[in-house]
């Protein structure tokens, strides 16, 4: 069966807006004026409810953090999957943005403005394929002849195909359906798809509603999905100072958010679509207190983002083998 790409095909620009929203050019992010001094405006996208860029939002800690090298924080847009993200990196509508070395690695096939410059262990816990506890699937093999919800060239795509890999299953037996992952859950739960690759973000929900379980999640497929957070390469060029300040915040945050991700969770809300409540929080802290940290690039984690550039390649995502090297920023080497 050919993947049936049933949203693949919805405008780019809506997406880019919605992340980016209004955001000026590099001249409105470079700086802004503050006396004889000029400080520096990094453009991120809105963290949400959770995570360490969250709690630096609400408590003022990330402002203090980037206030010591003159520089603060324009919130732009809405964090979301990388793709569009990246279009903004390589537009100037954005400053920093994170996601999965799976969707990095098409990105980088778009001649890319932007540089990767962390690395954090894949989320072998929370990433996975879905499927309902009554579905009657209860092994890969079992995907033969089903649909299966994933996003293109993204996290998703890559569990689905890792897994049918690691099985010996030609990836043609089953049906790729291409969602974006915020229209999916309602594909889903309605049984117009058999079963859904997707992460945490999304994963946490339905696990934590008592309906579905992993089918397989990460470390079954053997997954190398990294995460990590990439800069315009313009922006890294000229304030190499923020940069770092902003490593050192990362680092730092995600080692306190292992130890203690409770605090890390409904940040903002504790009610709304974007809390998460019940076994949904008890799972979700779980996985964060199993996340890898936030460190710099080192060659070994290069030689696994090459592995994933490769196995894309050998599955027909990408058309040309991407070089990840050149693409990644050394942190502890800007001066």
């Amino acid at each position: 069966m050919k993947p049936l790409k049933t949203l693949a095909a919805l405008p780019a620009l809506a997406g880019l807006l919605a992340l980016t929203g209004c955001a000026g050019s590099e001249a409105a992010s470079a700086s802004s004026g503050n006396g004889d001094k000029q400080t520096v405006v990094v453009r991120i996208p809105d963290p949400g409810n959770a995570g360490a860029l969250a709690l630096g939002k609400k408590d003022g800690s990330l402002a203090a953090a980037l206030k010591k090298v003159n520089a603060e924080v324009e919130w732009t847009g809405s964090r979301g999957p990388f793709a569009p993200a990246a279009q903004a990196l390589n537009a100037d509508q954005l400053d920093i943005a994170t996601g999965s070395i799976t969707s990095g690695v098409t990105a980088l096939t778009q001649k890319p403005g932007f540089k990767i410059f962390t690395a954090t262990d894949p989320d072998l816990a929370g990433e996975g394929i879905l499927v309902k506890k009554d579905s009657g699937i209860n092994k890969v093999q079992d995907l033969v002849g089903k649909k299966v919800a994933v996003n293109e060239g993204g996290t998703g795509e890559y569990l689905l195909l890792k897994a049918l890999a690691e099985h010996d299953i030609p990836e043609e037996k089953v049906e790729r359906v291409y969602l974006r992952p915020d229209q999916t859950a309602s594909v889903y739960k309605t049984g117009q798809v058999d079963a859904w690759a997707v992460w945490a973000a999304y994963s946490v929900a339905e696990l934590g509603s008592g309906d579905s379980r992993f089918l397989a999640d990460g470390a079954a497929v053997g997954s190398d999905n990294y995460n990590f957070y990439a800069v315009r390469t313009g922006f890294a060029e000229k304030h190499p100072e923020v940069l770092k300040a902003l490593y050192r915040y990362l680092h730092d945050a995600s080692v306190e958010e292992r130890r203690s991700p409770e605090k890390y969770l409904n940040v903002t809300t504790d009610k709304g679509p974007t809390a998460v409540t019940g076994k949904a929080k008890e799972i979700q802290a779980d996985i964060l207190r199993k996340a890898g940290t936030v460190e710099p690039v080192e060659a070994d984690d290069i030689k696994r983002f090459e592995a994933v550039a490769q196995f894309y390649l050998d599955q027909k995502v990408t058309k040309t083998k991407v070089e990840i090297e050149p693409h990644v920023l050394d942190i502890e080497e800007l001066t």
